[in-house]
């Protein structure tokens, strides 16, 4: 009776393995075509990219990326917001016709920020490339540290410090 149940048991456990191996994978959804007439961003800078270089703590650093719009169709860009509230960037809300230029001028504030720019600009847009991604780059140099003003006359010296 045990040798029933064990290859009755056995028998089971193998048809369900070889049904799990027959299902079959889901169906992947293949990317949306893209519309072939539709307006196609071409910015000057081919690689997307502005670096400021060195620029001093405090002054905002700017720049506009220039574009043009080399498709059939007009682009409409619906969104442009920064990978951060440091990098700002302003975008023309009427339709850049094809053969027109435009311009999304990009805001970074320095001010308490010394150190190496690396941020991102995504554009939405009803372009060929639904999503275009900006980059700023630099390094922004600190302020120097304020001198400290010296006593006024008569009053006592400050105390040593670090003992």
């Amino acid at each position: 009776m045990k040798k029933v149940f064990i290859a009755i048991c056995c028998l089971s456990l193998t048809t369900i393995a070889a049904k799990a191996q027959d299902q079959k994978a889901p169906m992947q959804t293949a990317a949306p075509e893209k519309d072939a007439d539709a307006g196609i961003f071409k910015f000057k800078d081919k690689e997307n990219t502005h670096d400021y270089g060195t620029v001093p703590e405090g002054p905002t650093a700017e720049y506009d990326f220039e574009f043009k719009n080399v498709g059939k169709k007009p682009i409409i860009i619906s969104e442009a917001h920064g990978s951060c509230g440091c990098t700002v960037p302003k975008w023309p809300h009427e339709p850049i016709a094809p053969g027109k230029k435009g311009t999304i001028h990009v805001t970074y504030n320095t001010d308490h920020r010394p150190g190496p720019i690396s941020k991102e600009v995504t554009i939405t847009s009803d372009a060929q490339e639904k999503s275009t991604v900006l980059h700023i780059r630099g390094t922004v140099t600190a302020k120097p540290a304020d001198k400290v003003a010296p006593p006024p006359p008569g009053a006592p010296a400050p105390a040593p410090q670090g003992h």
